[in-house]
This record gives C-alpha cells, sequence and structure tokens, in this order.
C-alpha cells in the first residue's frame, strides 16, 4: 500500500473485525473506495478468535481477512491503530 488512511480505535469491548470493519465503512465514504488491506500491529492478532462477524481465524502462515479485507501484521503500527487502504503488487502476505 503506498497510501492510506490511519485509524485509531482503542475501544476494550469491540473486537479487532469489528473495528477494521468500522475503519473501511468510513474509508469508504471518505474516499468512494472499499479498501482490501489493513495493516496492524502482531499483538492484536495474536490469538484473535473467530468471531460471528465474518472474521476468519488466522492460522501458522496465513493471515487474517475480514470480509475482503486482507489484515497484515506490522510491528511498525502501533497498538490500536489502524493503516487502512488500497493493496499494491508490493504488499506482503506476513
Amino acid at each position: 500500500m503506498d497510501i492510506g488512511m490511519l485509524w485509531f480505535d482503542n475501544d476494550k469491548k469491540s473486537s479487532i473485525p469489528s473495528k477494521v470493519e468500522k475503519a473501511a465503512r468510513y474509508y469508504q465514504k471518505k474516499y468512494g473506495k472499499n479498501p482490501d488491506v489493513c495493516y496492524v500491529h502482531p499483538k492484536m492478532v495474536k490469538g484473535e478468535k473467530e468471531k460471528n462477524n465474518g472474521a476468519k481465524k488466522p492460522t501458522v502462515g496465513n493471515p487474517l481477512k475480514i470480509g475482503k479485507i486482507l489484515v497484515l501484521k506490522n510491528d511498525k503500527i502501533l497498538p490500536d491503530h489502524f493503516w487502512i487502504g488500497i493493496r499494491t503488487l508490493e504488499d506482503k502476505i506476513s
């Protein structure tokens, strides 16, 4: 992703999938495009359990997928922050 939107959400009652979906709705409303990638701090998806709102549980080597949004880990992203946008060829699954 070359350009994205940084979203902050520290609501302890909300799940990671609901936070990503909320950020995606805002992104789509603001920019008129649906995001397809979101970077988060690794500890935010570590042990993330499958939720009832469409998130698939990550397994070793597989990223979390929320709807059509690929959630990738990046230790440069601060906890409770979401860097969301449109995927480029350089985006790697980590």
